[in-house]
C-alpha cells in the first residue's frame, strides 16, 4: 500500500484528534514501521489495519466508519494535489466511471508497484453501478472514497452497498441520482 494512504491516514488522525492521539495509535498498533511513513514508501497494507484497530480501540469509533471517514478525507486531499484528474469531470459518475481507464491508468504510471483495487463499471441513465474488487479488505475506504466523490460535485446521490457472490469482489455499490 502506498505511503501517501499512511501519511494522510495520519495526518486525519492528527486533525480530528491531536498530535497526541496519533502517537497512542502508532503505540497501540506496534506497527514494524513504528509509525515512519514517506509517501512514496509502500508498506503492507496490514499495517494500515492495525492502525485504523488502534484508532477504534482509542477512540471507541467502529472501525468501519473511521475507515470510511477516511475515504472521505482522502478523496479530498487528492481532489487538492491532483487536480488535474478533475479536469473535464462534468459530475460524479463521469468521474467514477473513468476510474479504470483514466485514475488508475495514471496511477500505475507514477507507481508501477501499486497495488490497486479494480473496478467493474456499469452505467445506466440515472443509476451507476460500481462492482469493487481487492486481495484487501478495503471496501470501507472506497465507499468513503466514493461519499467524498458526490460531495467533491455538491450532489445528492443516493449511495447503497450490497454484498456480491461474484470471484474476487467484495462490493457493489449501486448510485442512483436523487432529483
Amino acid at each position: 500500500m502506498k505511503g501517501l494512504v499512511f501519511t494522510e491516514f495520519l495526518e486525519m488522525v492528527e486533525a480530528v484528534w491531536s498530535l497526541d492521539m496519533v502517537d497512542a495509535v502508532i503505540d497501540r498498533a506496534q506497527v514494524a514501521t513504528g509509525g515512519a511513513y514517506t509517501s512514496v514508501g509502500t508498506y503492507p497494507h496490514t499495517e494500515m489495519l492495525a492502525l485504523v484497530t488502534a484508532l477504534a480501540a482509542e477512540t471507541g469509533q467502529p472501525a468501519g466508519e473511521l475507515v470510511r471517514a477516511f475515504g472521505r478525507h482522502l478523496f479530498g486531499r487528492f481532489s487538492k494535489l491532483y487536480g488535474q484528474f478533475f479536469t473535464g469531470a462534468r459530475d460524479s459518475f463521469q468521474f467514477l466511471s473513468g476510474i479504470e481507464e483514466v485514475i488508475h491508468a495514471e496511477v500505475r504510471k507514477l507507481y508501477p508497484d501499486a497495488e490497486l483495487p479494480g473496478f467493474e463499471v456499469e452505467s445506466r441513465t440515472d443509476t451507476l453501478i460500481l462492482t469493487y474488487f481487492s486481495s484487501h479488505p478495503f471496501a470501507d475506504l472506497a465507499h468513503g472514497l466514493i461519499e467524498g466523490c458526490v460531495a467533491y460535485f455538491g450532489e445528492r446521490v443516493d449511495i447503497r452497498r450490497e454484498d456480491t457472490d461474484l470471484p474476487g469482489a467484495q462490493v457493489r455499490f449501486v448510485l442512483r441520482r436523487l432529483g
